[in-house]
C-alpha cells in the first residue's frame, strides 16, 4: 500500500511539497545571521563590594552565551543549583554585583572586506557599558530591545575583544528612587534584605518585573547577554526589515502590501526590487519586480502582491493554518524571508442595551469563543528556555483544546520560536507589552522613549506571527491604581505628583504604545490593559471589556461556587492553586523535608511569602476534609483546583455570546513549586490540565451546581456545524443503583450554547439520601458518550465514598501498555502514577461509574515488571476513607 500511495498524486503531492519546504527553509537561513562565534568568559567586576565575601570571582571564568550570571556560576560550580532546597535568600547577593562579560573572536576576510559592518545584541540584561577593542561602543539600560552598534573599520582579522560590563540594577536604580519624597507603588518588596521594603526598584527598570521575584517564582534578580549577539556586514545595501500587510483578503483573492526598509550607503542609486509569495506547498503564487530610487539612509518601499484563492491561516478548531512565505531581495543585497498567515482579526466591542459592552475576537469574520490560559516566563533564566520545551507546553495547551494563550506582561517577549509553534498550532496570542504591575514612571520622558523604542522593536520583530491578536498595555497597572489604593494613597499624599503620574500612565498606554501597534502592528488590535475597557472609567468591570476575578483563592476567598455568579464578557485570569506531582516535589525536596510547613516547601510556596498553603488548605478543608499526609496534601490540591476551575470555565462557555473568553491562571510554571499551573516545570500534567482537555473540548456538557441546589444544565458545541445527538440524565447511588432517568434528543446549535433545562436537588434525589446520590449528565451520538459531567450533593468529605473501589490490571501490548480499569463502586478523581518510573498514561483525574470500565493506552520503554511495581493508584475514596498511613 504504500508504495502506491507514493506512485499516486498524493504521494507525488507531499515530495513536492517537502522539497518546496527545505527551499523555503534555506532561503530563510539567507535572512538569518548566525550568532558572533567567540569565546566567551565572565568576572566579578574587580573592586566590586561582593568582593569581600565572595574572594576570587574577579578571575575570569567559562561563560555560556546566551546565558545569566546565575546559570554562569551554578556551571562554574561558584554556587549550587537555585531551584534545590531553599537556595534563594543565599543568592541574593548575586543581584547586588556588577558583572563583566568578555567576548574574544577573530573576523573572516570577506567580512572585513564589506563596506559596514555592524553589532546587533538581542538581549542586554540590563545596564550595560560596552566596549569593543578597548574604546566604547554603546550604553544600554533596556533588556527588552536590541541594541545596535557601528564597527565599520574598528574590527581586525584576529583578537578582537568586546567587554561588557553589567551593573546591579538595584544599585543603579536605588537613589533615585529613595531620593523620591513619594513613591509610586512597586511589585514585591524583597523578603531578603538586598532591597528595602518601601523602595522598590523594578518598575523603574526595563527587565524582565519577574527578576524581583512573584507569587510564583523567585527572586533571582540576574543579568547577562540573554539573547544572541551577531556581527552584520553589508556593501552597498541592506534591507532591515520586512513585513506583509493584508489590505483584502476573501475566499477569491487576496490583496496584499510588502512593505521593505531598505538602508542605503552613502551614495544614491537605484536598486532593483523584487518580491514573491509561496504558498504552503512551496509554489510560487504571486511575485512583483520594480525598480526603484534610494536615497542614502533609511528608505521605505512598498510593493503590491495578489494571491487568487488564497488560503487563510485559522485558528485550531476552526480550519486549517496554512502558511505562506514572502520573499524580497534588493539588487546588491540579501534577500529576506518572512513566513506569514493569511488572517482578519477584529476585536469586536458591542455595546448592549444594559449598558454593557462586549469583548470577541472574530478571525476571518468568525467569532472565536476564546479558550485557554495565561502564559508565564518557563524559566528564571530565559536563555535555558529551548525549542524542544516551548513546543512541549504549547502542544499541552493544543492537546488540551485551548486555542488562546496569553503571555503576561511581567516577563519578556518570548522568542521567535515560541510564536512560531503558536502559527503552527492554531494558538492565538494575547501579547503583552512588559508591564507585570505597580505603576510606571511614564511622566518620565526618557523613560516614555525607552519604551516606545522596546515596543517598536518588538512589535516588527513579531508582526509577521498570524497567532498574534491582540497587543496589550501592560497587566493590571489600572486596576492598581483605580482599584487597589495605589492611586488614592498618593493623591492624598502628593496630589500635583499624583496627577502627573497618571498622566504619564495616559501618555504612555493610552498613547505612546497605540500609536506604536497603529504604525507597525499591521491592523491587530491594541487594549491598553488588562483587566479594563480601554481607559473607561471602571477598570475591572464584569459588564464591559476585560475581567480579572480573583475573589475566589485572592481576595476574601469565596468557595469555587462563587464563579457561577460572575459572568464577565471576558474573563483573562481566574485560577486555584495546586502542587505539582510528587515526582516533582523530590526534585528540590528531600523526602524527609515534604511537610506542609516545612522550610523547604515554603520556600517553594511564593504566594503570601511562603504561607500559601494555608489558603490551600483553607480550600482543600473545605471540600475534602483535612489531609492527613504531605502525599495527599499534593493529590487533593490537585484535585480542588481541577475542579473550581472546571466550574468556572464551563460557566464561562455556558454564557456564550455574553461571555467570550476564559483564560485561566495559569498553564505554566517558572520553577519547580505550588503554582496555579496546570503544566508543571518539567512539563507533567497536574489534574487541572487533563480537566482542560475535557472542559476545553469542541462538545461539552455544562451541568453547574450553586449552593443553592440549583443545576443549570447546558450543552456547548464550538463547532461550526449543528450536531444532532441525545441527552440523558441519570441519578444513582454509589453502588449504581440507578433511581431516576430523564432523556430527550437534541440539536446542538453550531457557535453555540443549547440550554436544556434548570434542575433543583429534591426533583433529581426524589427523596434520596444525597451523601449516597450522584448525578450522571450526559450527551451521546449513536450511543457513544461524547461528554458527560458529574453532579454531587455534598462536599466530597460529607459522600458516601469507600476506599479501594478501583481494580487494575496492566498488561503489554506489543511496544505499549494497555492499563484496564474496573470500577466496584463509584470513583472520584482516579489519579494513576508510576512513582520515579517514565511512564504517562493517556488520561487520568477522572471519574468512573459503579460498575464501569476504562482501558488506557500506558506508554513507557521501563518493561512489565519494572511498571506493575511502580504502579500507584489514588482516588477520593482511598484519600478519604482510607485506613490513617504515616505522613511523609
Amino acid at each position: 500500500m504504500q508504495h502506491e500511495k507514493f506512485r499516486s498524486g498524493i504521494g507525488r503531492n507531499r515530495i513536492l511539497r517537502f522539497f518546496c519546504g527545505a527551499l523555503l527553509c534555506m532561503l530563510c537561513s539567507i535572512a538569518l545571521a548566525a550568532p558572533l562565534p567567540a569565546q566567551w568568559s565572565f568576572r566579578l567586576l574587580p573592586g566590586d563590594a561582593q568582593s569581600q565575601a565572595h574572594p576570587g570571582l574577579d578571575a575570569w571564568r567559562p561563560a555560556q552565551v546566551p546565558g545569566s550570571v546565575h546559570t554562569d556560576l551554578l556551571a562554574a560550580g561558584v554556587i549550587g543549583d537555585p531551584y534545590v532546597g531553599a537556595a534563594e535568600a543565599g543568592l541574593q547577593w548575586i543581584g547586588l554585583a556588577d558583572w563583566e562579560y568578555r567576548a574574544r573572536f577573530d573576523v573572516d576576510a570577506a567580512t572585513l572586506a564589506r563596506r559596514h559592518a555592524e553589532l546587533r545584541f538581542d538581549g542586554l540584561d540590563t545596564f550595560a557599558e560596552v566596549s569593543l577593542n578597548g574604546q566604547p561602543l554603546l550604553r544600554a539600560d533596556n533588556a527588552h530591545r536590541s541594541w545596535r552598534a557601528r564597527v565599520d573599520g574598528r574590527l581586525r582579522a584576529q583578537g578582537n575583544e568586546l567587554r561588557i560590563v553589567f551593573r546591579s540594577p538595584i544599585r543603579t536604580l536605588l537613589p533615585q528612587v529613595q531620593a523620591m519624597p513619594h513613591r509610586i507603588a512597586g511589585n514585591y518588596p524583597s523578603p531578603y534584605g538586598d532591597e528595602p521594603a518601601d523602595a522598590m526598584v523594578g518598575n523603574f527598570a526595563r527587565k524582565p518585573a519577574y527578576h524581583f521575584g512573584w507569587d510564583w517564582g523567585p527572586r533571582y534578580v540576574t543579568a547577562g547577554v540573554w539573547r544572541d549577539v551577531h556581527l552584520d556586514s553589508w556593501d552597498a545595501r541592506r534591507i532591515t526589515d520586512l513585513a506583509v500587510r493584508t489590505d483584502v483578503l476573501d475566499d477569491q483573492r487576496a490583496a496584499l502590501t510588502a512593505q521593505l526598509q531598505v538602508e542605503q550607503g552613502e551614495a544614491a542609486g537605484s536598486a532593483r526590487v523584487t518580491v514573491e509569495a509561496f504558498d504552503p506547498d512551496g509554489r510560487r503564487v504571486a511575485a512583483v519586480e520594480r525598480e526603484v530610487a534610494l536615497r542614502p539612509g533609511d528608505n521605505r518601499v512598498q510593493l503590491p502582491l495578489e494571491i487568487a484563492q488564497p488560503r487563510r491561516w485559522w485558528p485550531v478548531g476552526y480550519g486549517v493554518q496554512d502558511r505562506y512565505t514572502v520573499r524580497a531581495s534588493v539588487q546588491g543585497a540579501d534577500a529576506v524571508t518572512r513566513r506569514t498567515g493569511l488572517r482578519t482579526v477584529r476585536l469586536q466591542r458591542d455595546a448592549d442595551a444594559e449598558g454593557g459592552q462586549g469583548f470577541a475576537f472574530v478571525i476571518n469574520g468568525v467569532p472565536v469563543f476564546a479558550k485557554g490560559a495565561n502564559v508565564i516566563p518557563f524559566d528564571a533564566f530565559p536563555a535555558r528556555v529551548t525549542r524542544e520545551r516551548l513546543r512541549r507546553d504549547l502542544q499541552a495547551a493544543r492537546d488540551a483544546n485551548m486555542n488562546m494563550l496569553r503571555n503576561w506582561g511581567g516577563g519578556y517577549y518570548e522568542s521567535d520560536d515560541f510564536f512560531d509553534i503558536a502559527d503552527e498550532l492554531g494558538l492565538l496570542v494575547w501579547q503583552d507589552f512588559m508591564f507585570g504591575g505597580g505603576m510606571q514612571p511614564g511622566y518620565d520622558p526618557a523613560f516614555r522613549a525607552s519604551v516606545v523604542a522596546e515596543a517598536r522593536d518588538n512589535v516588527r520583530r513579531l508582526r509577521h506571527h498570524p497567532s498574534i491578536v491582540l497587543w496589550c498595555g501592560n497587566n493590571e497597572e489600572e486596576t492598581a491604581w483605580k482599584d487597589w489604593g495605589h492611586g488614592k494613597q498618593l493623591t492624598e499624599a502628593d496630589p500635583a505628583f499624583a496627577a502627573q503620574v497618571w498622566q504619564g500612565y495616559v501618555d504612555l498606554f493610552g498613547n505612546d504604545l497605540r500609536q506604536v501597534v497603529a504604525e507597525e502592528g499591521l491592523g491587530v488590535p491594541y487594549w491598553s490593559s488588562s483587566p479594563g475597557n480601554d481607559l473607561d472609567a471602571k477598570a475591572n468591570d464584569s459588564r464591559r471589556g476585560d475581567k480579572h476575578y480573583w475573589d475566589v483563592w485572592g481576595g476574601p476567598a469565596l468557595p469555587a461556587t462563587a464563579y457561577l455568579r460572575e459572568t464577565p464578557r471576558f474573563m483573562s485570569e481566574y485560577g486555584l492553586q495546586a502542587w505539582p506531582r510528587l515526582s516533582t516535589v523530590d526534585a528540590f525536596a528531600a523526602r524527609d523535608e515534604q511537610a506542609i510547613d516545612g522550610p523547604v516547601i515554603r520556600a517553594h510556596q511564593k504566594f503570601m511569602a511562603g504561607k500559601g498553603n494555608e489558603r490551600l488548605l483553607h480550600y482543600i478543608e473545605r471540600e475534602y476534609g483535612t489531609p492527613r499526609s504531605f502525599p495527599d496534601f499534593v493529590y487533593l490540591s490537585q484535585v480542588m483546583q481541577a475542579e473550581g476551575i472546571e466550574l468556572a470555565a464551563l460557566h464561562h462557555r455556558a454564557s456564550r455570546p455574553y461571555t467570550m473568553g476564559s483564560l485561566y491562571w495559569q498553564l505554566n510554571d517558572v520553577w519547580p513549586g505550588a503554582s496555579w499551573s496546570s503544566l508543571d516545570y518539567y512539563g507533567n500534567w497536574k489534574a487541572l490540565h487533563f480537566h482542560a482537555r475535557r472542559f476545553f473540548a469542541g462538545v461539552a456538557v455544562a451541568a453547574l451546581r450553586d449552593d443553592d441546589g440549583v443545576t443549570r444544565f447546558s450543552l456547548l458545541n464550538d463547532g461550526r456545524d449543528a450536531i444532532t445527538a441525545q441527552w440523558h440524565v441519570r441519578v444513582m447511588d454509589v453502588d449504581g443503583r440507578e433511581s431516576a432517568r430523564q432523556q430527550e434528543t437534541v440539536t446542538l446549535s453550531p457557535m453555540g450554547v443549547t440550554d436544556v433545562a434548570r434542575f433543583v436537588d429534591a426533583d433529581l434525589l426524589k427523596g434520596h439520601d444525597p451523601a449516597r446520590s450522584v448525578a450522571v449528565f450526559e450527551l451521546l451520538h449513536d450511543g457513544a458518550v461524547l461528554a458527560r459531567r458529574l453532579v454531587h450533593f455534598v462536599p466530597a468529605k460529607e459522600q458516601a465514598l469507600a476506599a479501594g473501589q478501583l481494580q487494575a490490571e496492566l498488561h503489554a501490548d506489543g511496544d505499549r501498555y494497555r492499563l484496564r480499569l474496573q470500577a466496584r463502586g463509584l470513583v472520584r478523581a482516579a489519579w494513576i502514577d508510576f512513582g520515579d518510573v517514565a511512564a504517562e498514561p493517556e488520561d487520568n483525574a477522572f471519574d468512573l461509574l459503579p460498575g464501569e470500565t476504562r482501558e488506557l493506552v500506558v506508554r513507557s520503554r521501563a518493561d512489565l515488571p519494572t511498571l506493575r511495581a511502580a504502579l500507584q493508584l489514588r482516588t477520593l475514596g482511598d484519600t478519604l476513607h482510607a485506613p490513617s498511613v504515616p505522613s511523609r
